[in-house]
């Protein structure tokens, strides 16, 4: 047989509800952070990898720069 429904009944069961909505929110909050705080960080190293590639391709150039002079040398020296 079915159980009647009564208004303490519901009561708890808003309660209980409510609850658990608060222990979810709590959960999305440092979720949240969490999600925050590792943005900045990828943030951060997306930065550090723009500055290496940008120290790298100086060094290429510089490079380059070497070896054209080098060429122009070797070429002079040959009789």
């Amino acid at each position: 047989m079915a159980e009647t429904v009564t208004l303490e009944f519901l009561g708890v069961q808003m309660e209980s509800m409510l609850a658990r909505m608060d222990a979810f929110q709590d959960d999305m909050r440092v979720l949240t952070a969490i999600v925050l705080r590792h943005e900045k960080s990828l943030n951060a190293m997306r930065q550090e990898m723009r500055d290496m590639l940008g120290q790298i391709t100086a060094m290429v150039s510089q490079h380059s720069r070497f070896d054209d002079r080098l060429r122009r040398l070797e070429e002079r020296a040959a009789p």
